[in-house]
C-alpha cells in the first residue's frame, strides 16, 4: 500500500504522541507500538486509518497492521535522521514548518466551523429558498460531474493540456488529482449547481456534456478542473434526501467565504 507519503504528514503532526520516549517492558495503555523506546500512539494509527479511508480503502485488521507497520518504518527512518543530523537541516526544517502551516490551517477552519455551525434551521431555509426558486414547472437540473484538483495553476494547465492531448479526463485524474476521490477518477456525482461554490457554478451551468472546463478554476484550497459528464432534469428530493447535500453546500459556501474575508483583510503579493 502506498500509504508512506501520507503517513508521514501523520507522524509528523503527531510527535507529541509518537516521539515520547519510554523504557523497555509493557507499552502504556494508549500505545500501539515501540520503537527503539519511541511510543507510537492508538491516536496516531487511527489518523492514518482515516486518511486511508479517506483513499477508499477498507478498515480491516489487515490496514490496521500495514499502518502500524508503516509508522514503525517511519519512526526507524526518522530515528536515523536524527543520528545522521539531518533533523537540522535547512531542508527539514523549510518542511516542517510547512507541515505546522497546514495543520494550523486545518485547524483555523475546522475550530471557525464548530464556532460558526450550519444549523437545522438553516437547511431547512435553503431548501425552501431552492424550491421556490423552481417555478411553476417544480423541476430541478441536475449536473453528473468528476474534477480534478491539484495545488497550482500550473499543474492544472498541465493536466488540462494531457487531456487535450487525447488522455481521459479519469486516467488523468488518477495520476494527479490530490481530492480523495481520485481513486474513482474524480467522479463526484450528481449535483445541483447551488450546492456547488459560485466558481464552479459558473462553469458547470456552461458546459456541453462531455465536455473539460476551457480553463483551470481558482478556488480558496487550490485549482479544479470540472467534466460535466451527464444531465438530467427531474423532480425535486423531499427535504429528508436533500439535507445532506444542502448542509455540505452551505458549510462549503461558510468556509469559502471566511477564506475570502481572510483575503479580503491581507496583504498579498504574488511573484
Amino acid at each position: 500500500m502506498k500509504l508512506l507519503n501520507r503517513l508521514l504528514t501523520v507522524t509528523f503532526l503527531s510527535l507529541s504522541t509518537i516521539g515520547v520516549a519510554f523504557s523497555q517492558g509493557a507499552l502504556p495503555p494508549n500505545a500501539a507500538a515501540s520503537v527503539n523506546g519511541m511510543i507510537i500512539s492508538n491516536d496516531a494509527v487511527e489518523q492514518g486509518i482515516q486518511a486511508a479511508l479517506a483513499q477508499g480503502q477498507k478498515d480491516s485488521p489487515e490496514l490496521r497492521k500495514a499502518i502500524v507497520g508503516k509508522l514503525i518504518d517511519i519512526s526507524l527512518l526518522a530515528q536515523q535522521a536524527e543520528r545522521d543530523g539531518l533533523a537540522n537541516s535547512d531542508k527539514a526544517n523549510r518542511q516542517l514548518a510547512f507541515i505546522r502551516q497546514s495543520y494550523l490551517a486545518d485547524l483555523e477552519l475546522s475550530t471557525y466551523v464548530a464556532n460558526n455551525p450550519v444549523t437545522d434551521a438553516d437547511v431547512q431555509a435553503e431548501y425552501d429558498r431552492e424550491i421556490a426558486s423552481l417555478g411553476p414547472q417544480g423541476m430541478v437540473v441536475e449536473y453528473k460531474v468528476s474534477d480534478i484538483a491539484v495545488a497550482t495553476e500550473a499543474d492544472a494547465q498541465a493536466a488540462l493540456a494531457r487531456i487535450k492531448k487525447g488522455e481521459s479526463f479519469d486516467k488523468v485524474a488518477k495520476s494527479v488529482s490530490l481530492a480523495p476521490n481520485k481513486v474513482q477518477g474524480g467522479a463526484v456525482g450528481w449535483v445541483q449547481a447551488g450546492q456547488t461554490l459560485p466558481q464552479i457554478a459558473a462553469v458547470l451551468t456552461t458546459l456541453p456534456k462531455g465536455q473539460v472546463s476551457p480553463a483551470p478554476i481558482q478556488m480558496p484550497q487550490g485549482w479544479y478542473l470540472i467534466k460535466l459528464e451527464d444531465k438530467r432534469t427531474t423532480k425535486p428530493p423531499a427535504f429528508e434526501q436533500a439535507k445532506t447535500p444542502i448542509r455540505n453546500a452551505l458549510l462549503q459556501r461558510k468556509q469559502f467565504e471566511f477564506l475570502s474575508q481572510l483575503r479580503k483583510n491581507a496583504n498579498i503579493a504574488v511573484q
